[in-house]
């Protein structure tokens, strides 16, 4: 069929054309983001779980949502590599100056665009990484004593009064947030606990892989009172379906239905490889309707294009000690499993493998469940294992 009219959209959140199975995680977040902006107290929102679930994509759809009812929106994906500071900095001032909406600067967006300079300026000293250029003076005395914890919170505490001037409120959207540091994370965590001890309307929203919530529990104790942690898992059967099966309908296209057994067969629900199924198997499918030897074929270039590039990507990054590692855990099955059980199919000590496994948490490829368990952040990643390395080399 025509590629030109593939509905499908697979990639690193981007919206796909039917948002099956949210419905309800996005009324919750509406919910919350209404009472926030009347005064009223609520949690903010962490979404936690595996690659290819779609943390991202209700990540973005919420965060449209809010822009267009007037929310002062500050969008942030946090690298392993960089500080808060820098990361935050930009995309806050670029907020502000929008919520001016191109008037003149009123009381409460100018005081928090001159927090903004300060806390910049006294951060440049910590983090190099620190790159923001204002035209503003800063104001004295605010936001810039040099340490992170106060000045962030007086820096989110002056852009909440400054949405709160507008009558509105304000959203930190931060993605990847697993990959914040300790300290830093501890800072923003106390600084929207000031702001929700305060009433100042300023709420998170974040996504991040499953250690997210230990992370969160170690920087302070508290941060399970302030958020809601919310799991998000792959689909059930019949959103899956749907997910499948109706942008093909839009476009008058109809699935067999072993078809669709063995499409979700492969996929195991999880949205970001329905996408790629879907792609695949309406490139190869001559006409309506997708036929089993289209799925089937579907499965091979949908493999073949993962291996490339989602699984390829993320492999490249290990160290060969890593690798032998993530090797014997897929050698296991898809997990998860007990770390000893690891460590000894590599003759090793627990102790001694212990490095490796940390490094492998840090780099987001592996996550512990529960107490000395172990298991893979991507699905579907212990076969791409065995594809690539064959045999294990112990």
């Amino acid at each position: 069929m025509d590629p030109r009219q593939n509905p499908y959209s697979p990639g690193a959140g981007a919206p796909p054309p039917e948002l099956a199975g949210r419905k309800d995680i996005l009324n919750r977040a509406s919910i919350m983001l209404d009472r926030i902006r009347s005064g009223l107290s609520a949690r903010g929102f962490v979404f936690y779980g595996l690659r290819g679930v779609g943390k991202t994509v209700l990540l973005n759809e919420i965060r449209r949502s809010a822009e267009r009812d007037g929310f002062l929106c500050v969008q942030m994906e946090a690298p392993e590599t960089r500080s808060l500071p820098a990361l935050l900095a930009p995309p806050l001032r670029a907020a502000l100056i929008k919520l001016s909406a191109g008037e003149a600067l009123r009381s409460g967006i100018k005081k928090a665009l001159t927090a903004l300079a300060g806390f910049a300026n006294a951060m440049k000293l910590k983090y190099k990484d620190l790159e923001l250029a204002m035209d503003i003076e800063p104001r004295r005395g605010v936001a810039d004593s040099g340490d992170i914890e106060s000045d962030l919170t007086e820096l989110l505490e002056n852009v909440g009064a400054a949405a709160a001037e507008r009558k509105t409120a304000a959203v930190l959207f931060i993605d990847e947030i697993q990959y914040v540091k300790e300290n830093e994370l501890a800072a923003l965590i106390m600084a929207l606990h000031r702001a929700s001890q305060n009433q100042v309307p300023l709420t998170m929203i974040s996504a991040g892989l499953p250690q997210i919530i230990s992370q969160m529990g170690q920087a302070k104790s508290y941060a399970e009172r302030l958020f809601e942690f919310l799991y998000i898992d792959r689909l059930d059967e019949r959103s899956a379906r749907d997910a499948l099966c109706v942008p093909a309908r839009k476009e008058g296209v109809k699935y067999a239905e072993d078809a669709v057994a063995a499409i979700l067969r492969e996929t195991k629900g999880y949205p970001y490889f329905l996408q790629e199924w879907g792609k695949h198997g309406w490139d190869i499918a001559a006409a309506s309707p997708i036929r089993i030897e289209d799925a089937q074929k579907a499965t091979k270039a949908a493999l073949a294009e993962l291996d490339n590039s989602f699984f390829r990507v993320r492999f490249d990054r290990l160290t060969p000690s890593e690798k032998t590692y993530m090797r014997a855990m897929a050698e296991l099955g898809p997990g998860p499993h007990r770390s000893g059980d690891i460590a000894n199919l590599l003759h090793r000590a627990v102790t001694s493998a212990a490095p490796t496994r940390n490094a492998l948490i840090s780099k987001g490829m592996i996550y512990s469940p529960t107490h000395g368990d172990t298991a893979f952040t991507v699905p579907l990643f212990d076969n791409f294992m065995k594809r690539i390395m064959p045999t294990l080399k112990k």
